[in-house]
C-alpha cells in the first residue's frame, strides 16, 4: 500500500482532533444552562482525563503536534466538566 503524503495525514489528525474537541463543548452548555451534572459520570470522566495527559504526553514525545494540541485542549475540557460535575453535581430541588 502507497503512503499518503504528509500534509494529507496531518489533516486526517486536525480533523480527528477538532472533531473530540467539539463534542465536548454540548456537555459543558447543558450544564451550565440547566446547572445540574447530576447524571454526567465522574469516573468516566477521570478514565478520560488520564487517558488524554497520556495521549498528550505520547503526541509530544513523539513530535505529533496534532495528536499533544488536540489531546491537551480535550484534556482542559474535560477536566471542566469534571469541575462543573463537582459543583453542579447534587440533583436538581
Amino acid at each position: 500500500m502507497a503512503s499518503a503524503p504528509d500534509w494529507l495525514i496531518n489533516a486526517f489528525g486536525v480533523a480527528a482532533g477538532l472533531c473530540s474537541m467539539a463534542s465536548f463543548i454540548p456537555q459543558i452548555i447543558k450544564i451550565q444552562k440547566e446547572r445540574d451534572a447530576s447524571s454526567v459520570s465522574l469516573g468516566m470522566y477521570a478514565v478520560t482525563t488520564i487517558g488524554f495527559v497520556c495521549w498528550t504526553t505520547y503526541g509530544a514525545l513523539s513530535g505529533s503536534w496534532p495528536v499533544a494540541v488536540s489531546n491537551a485542549v480535550c484534556l482542559v475540557l474535560a477536566i471542566m466538566i469534571i469541575i462543573l460535575r463537582l459543583r453542579f453535581g447534587g440533583a436538581k430541588a
